[in-house]
């Protein structure tokens, strides 16, 4: 009877994960396009629905909520659906639809899709030979040989995207980086935005005139006849007519500073928008916050540099060690266990929500940039692979925030893959793309000022 209560509440928290899903790509993603294939929104859903499903099981486990049999079977049945949906109908329906969009496959687009699968595995199969992810006894067919290819890409999309984010917060939140942008900066630029537009028109105005001056030149010389006319006609060059194309490069070169002239004035403007929000009180909360995500930054940084240099991978969660090294500082009585266990939830939790919070907007600044209404379909389910991985990646990695006896399960259910590979593999990557962001917002932010002087 208990088996079924329990799969009554995992059902119904699925459905309801399954709706979320739905009206995210109703109101968030296709609310500017037609929908025209319902199988893209019911597979995205579906991924997001399983996806969120993984992190609920987490926080079962550590409540200690529903039977552990239960929390068992319902482990293996997420991981199931998750790994089919990622690995077979999601790379399907990617193949299918980026072969419907090229006429010339119109007639044999399942023949071809289906070759775009198989690459698709073929590729995938051989990511795991350069990478140390499997124990030797696992079979080709085992579950293990499926959860660790999927880890290895969803770690490094993690790593990227949080080595990005811990230098690109900060950067984005202190007001120590913005530029001193005053409105005397603007109105030059808008004055200098304006006679470029007016030198555009002017000179557009004279090839317009000149155009027109050479038709009728044209219908004169037509009325003409006779073979010396025919032979005047060939011969002669219409005066204005060499300049035309002259002109025209003046042209194309004008509206091309004008159009760098908007976007830097577009970008004053934001700025100063932002140094007069920084002087808000929610500005000023912001900008602390920047300071210390900023520390925040350089402590990961310099975590990541130790393990990757001692090959360092922590045995205990972050929790139970910080309450263990606090309690032997201070020297106090203190139920480790009893209050590692509490704050684990509350941290799994502020990472389930924050991880899930932002990779939706993360996707939703994504897809805004890049879709059509050809490539729509596509991209959405890019999308959706990249979530799945992503979070099937976050439970691989959250596990050892997790205290190590609600770990048990957990590691039951992925197998004997090599844990330790993963976190450093994060760290790797995450130092790589931290750093690399750093450079890239340093020649950003050094450039910025030289760009404005030039323009």
């Amino acid at each position: 009877m208990s088996f079924l209560v329990d799969s009554v509440i995992m059902f119904t928290s699925q459905v309801l994960f399954f709706g979320f899903g739905w009206l995210f790509f109703m109101r968030q993603l296709f609310k500017d396009y037609e929908i025209r294939q319902y199988v893209v929104q019911v597979v995205f859903s579906i991924t997001f629905a399983f996806s969120c499903t993984m992190f609920e099981l987490i926080i079962f486990e550590i409540l200690g909520a529903m039977s552990s049999t239960s929390r068992y079977f319902h482990w293996k049945l997420n991981l199931y659906v998750i790994l089919l949906v990622l690995i077979f109908v999601v790379p399907f329906y990617i193949g299918y639809f980026v072969v419907s969009n090229i006429r010339l496959l119109q007639r044999q687009k399942l023949l071809f899709a289906c070759m775009v699968w198989f690459t698709f595995m073929y590729f995938f199969w051989k990511l795991g030979d350069p990478f140390p992810i499997l124990s030797p006894k696992h079979g080709i067919l085992s579950i293990e040989q499926l959860i660790s290819r999927v880890g290895v890409i969803g770690v490094t999309l993690m790593a990227l995207l949080s080595g990005f984010g811990a230098v690109n917060c900060p950067y984005t939140y202190m007001s120590y980086f913005l530029r001193n942008v005053t409105d005397s900066d603007i109105l030059a630029l808008e004055r200098r935005l304006l006679q470029t537009m007016d030198m555009i028109i002017s000179k557009k105005k004279r090839i317009a005139m000149t155009r027109r001056q050479m038709y009728q030149r044209g219908e004169d010389q037509n009325k003409q006849t006779g073979f010396w006319g025919m032979i005047k006609s060939v011969t002669s060059t219409p005066p204005g007519s060499e300049n035309l194309s002259l002109i025209q490069q003046e042209v194309d070169a004008l509206e091309e500073l004008s159009r760098q002239l908007f976007l830097e004035t577009v970008d004053l403007q934001s700025t100063k928008e932002r140094i007069e929000y920084s002087k808000t009180f929610k500005g000023k909360y912001f900008n602390f916050l920047g300071y210390f995500f900023s520390i925040y930054c350089v402590w990961k940084i310099f975590m990541a540099t130790i393990n990757i240099v001692f090959d360092r991978v922590g045995k205990t969660d972050p929790v139970t060690r910080g309450i263990e090294i606090t309690v032997n500082w201070l020297g106090i009585q203190f139920d480790v266990k009893f209050w590692s266990q509490h704050i684990s939830f509350i941290l799994v939790g502020i990472i389930i929500v924050t991880s899930i919070r932002g990779l939706l907007i993360t996707l939703t600044k994504f897809f805004y940039a890049i879709s059509s209404s050809k490539s729509s379909n596509v991209i959405v389910l890019v999308l959706a692979q990249i979530m799945g991985m992503y979070f099937v990646s976050s439970v691989l990695l959250m596990r050892m925030s997790m205290p190590l006896e609600y770990r048990s399960i957990v590691t039951e259910v992925l197998g004997e893959l090599q844990f330790n590979f993963y976190h450093r593999w994060f760290d790797v990557i995450f130092l790589v793309s931290a750093l690399s962001s750093i450079l890239f917002l340093y020649l950003a932010h050094k450039q910025a000022p030289e760009k404005q002087m030039s323009l």
